[in-house]
């Protein structure tokens, strides 16, 4: 068996296979090659041995040695699946460890009906990659080509992509190429890997010397995924964190080698950015001067969509208040316009001629709800009028809708911070740090969560029996509904953002979306709209009387016109 690895700057190298040492050979490129027969490996550099940089099994824990895995030796049987484009996509967010009470990949599978009945296309995963400790996001990973062994290793994760493909769902797996976590990064024993830091750790040399190989770490890792566990696409995680100052951005060249994968395998291969730069040049084509990839998250639309559902004007809120109907129709509302968080001029404005699909709409993800200070969903707060209200708007808007797990039923369960380190002093670093952050933000101590308390992990585990009872059954089916109409009406789907309105500026919003009008009242009071025609779905008890919509407060009409209808809509509100 052949063992090679990259350590430029080293004048001797050994693999240990087997616990047995074997000097290893200097190649061309600071390469070092070896041969030996066993399982488990590891490259002994300076007396110290290491798992492998490109390990795609940990079955000890990212500190121990790697292991050899064939991927050739598992039974795929979705030979049959040609894969599913953006386009028209309803995407469902889940992360493994606690979408299931197991937190496996096998009990997820278990749980796949669901997503189809509920009509989503794209389950996109948190990421798998192998982290130290045993509950974690999975942001903090360090062997980014060996899966979680928790969550079931690498046949897991192959087992639950295979059983999504045979129900008809596409899997985008979440990757980090921004940063490595705090315990088990060797990277920088290997070779010259890292280059600066950011708000997360240490980030890649994507553009100094010896940034060809570290290049080329991070795309074929992202190539393994799609090619060798069979994934539809990747997102990658804040993108804006990669410092790459070369003629072609490390994004673009990934962009050009999905491509070309795409092609071989005959399917749609996905790349969705998070990004915090508001620039719609990642997802405009190549040969526009863009860098070409797929999609892109849009956290404005979530802002300004949080605020008019919750009212919360705290921390990066502000500037979103009365913003609805603008972002929504520009995609970013800081689109070259001051930002008061920042303070600082952010973003460029959207070319209309882009299709809305590139860009995912969410009232709720795994950030913006986990990253507040209890984990509180917002259904926690925000009532199920107002709620019914968010999820019309982001299931019927032109952008590519999110939805983050649990949210179609309004679980109860909050989705919390966490974490498992065993080094008891970088555990005791996350606990005080997460504390002291919220606490200058008016929290006590008290009332954050430990996370590296399980009881953390536990909390945030979704609670299945609830999609029995109302008011959470009563929710599911609002979203079922709403995705059903979604699939069978293409106005609600067309992404063409030059044919897309948004009418009204206060509380009453109305969506045009072709011969469909979705009319939203985020007032406490009724409201009418000069709208007539078939109500095909409502919340609230809307109805059409004469050439007027009634729409009660807190509540939304998707109607379908007859007749003569005004270009636009003045609304009047009622007691």
């Amino acid at each position: 068996m052949s063992f090679s690895v990259w350590a430029p700057r080293h004048e001797r190298a050994q693999v240990r296979v087997d616990g047995q040492d074997h000097e290893m050979t200097a190649g061309d490129g600071g390469w070092w090659h070896s041969t030996a027969v066993g399982v488990d490996y590891a490259f002994v550099l300076d007396g110290d041995a290491l798992p492998d940089p490109r390990s795609l099994r940990q079955p000890n824990g990212v500190h121990e040695a790697s292991r050899v895995y064939d991927h050739a030796a598992f039974e795929w049987t979705d030979g049959s699946w040609t894969g599913r484009g953006l386009p028209g996509a309803v995407i469902y967010e889940l992360h493994i460890g606690t979408f299931t009470p197991a937190g496996t990949f096998d009990s997820a599978v278990e749980r796949l009906d669901h997503l189809v009945d509920l009509g989503v296309t794209h389950v996109e995963v948190m990421p798998v990659n192998a982290f130290d400790g045993v509950a974690g996001w999975g942001y903090d990973g360090v062997l980014w080509g060996a899966v979680h062994e928790p969550y079931g290793g690498p046949d897991g994760f192959k087992r639950f992509v295979d059983a999504c493909h045979a129900r008809g769902l596409a899997v985008l797996l979440d990757v980090v190429y921004n940063h490595l976590g705090p315990s088990g990064a060797y990277l920088d024993r290997f070779g010259p890997y890292f280059a600066g830091s950011n708000d997360w750790g240490p980030g890649l040399n994507l553009d100094g010397a010896d940034s060809d190989e570290v290049r080329r770490y991070v795309i074929d890792n992202a190539l393994g995924w799609l090619r060798d566990f069979h994934v539809d696409g990747l997102r990658l995680d804040a993108v804006h964190a990669l410092v790459d100052r070369g003629a072609v951005h490390l994004l673009e060249q990934l962009a050009v080698e999905v491509d070309a994968l795409s092609a071989a395998v005959g399917r749609p291969l996905e790349l969705i950015a998070e990004s915090d730069l508001n620039d719609a040049k990642l997802v405009t084509a190549r040969e526009a001067g863009g860098y070409g990839l797929s999609a892109q998250w849009s956290d404005d639309l979530h802002h300004a969509l949080h605020v008019a559902l919750s009212g919360e004007t705290s921390g990066y809120y502000p500037d979103f208040v009365g913003a609805l109907p603008t972002t929504l129709r520009e995609v970013f509302f800081h689109a070259g316009t001051w930002s008061s968080f920042r303070h600082r001029h952010h973003g460029r404005p959207v070319d209309k001629r882009l299709p809305g699909y590139r860009f995912l709409a969410y009232s709720q993800n795994h950030d913006q709800v986990g990253n507040r200070a209890t984990g509180d969903r917002l259904s926690a707060t925000v009532p199920f009028g107002r709620l019914a209200v968010g999820a019309a708007i982001v299931l019927c808007s032109p952008y590519t809708p999110m939805l983050f797990m649990g949210e179609e039923w309004a679980a109860s369960t909050p989705w919390q911070f966490f974490a498992s380190f065993p080094d008891p002093e970088l555990a005791d670093a996350v606990r005080t740090g997460r504390r002291r952050e919220f606490g200058r933000h008016g929290w006590g101590e008290s009332e954050v969560p430990d996370p590296m308390d399980p009881a953390t992990v536990e909390r945030s585990k979704l609670v299945w029996d609830e999609l029995s009872a109302d008011p959470h059954r009563r929710v599911l089916e609002l979203y079922r509904s709403l995705i059903a109409l979604r699939r069978a009406r293409p106005e609600l789907s067309d992404p063409r953002l030059d044919r897309f309105r948004v009418e009204g500026d206060g509380d009453v919003l109305v969506l045009v979306r072709g011969g469909l009008r979705v009319a939203c009242n985020l007032g406490a009071a009724d409201a009418e709209v000069p709208l007539s025609g078939e109500v095909l779905l409502a919340s609230g008890g809307a109805v059409v009387a004469g050439q007027a919509l009634r729409l009660p407060a807190e509540s939304f009409a998707v109607v379908q016109l007859s007749g003569n209808q005004p270009t636009s809509a003045s609304f009047s509100a009622s007691s």
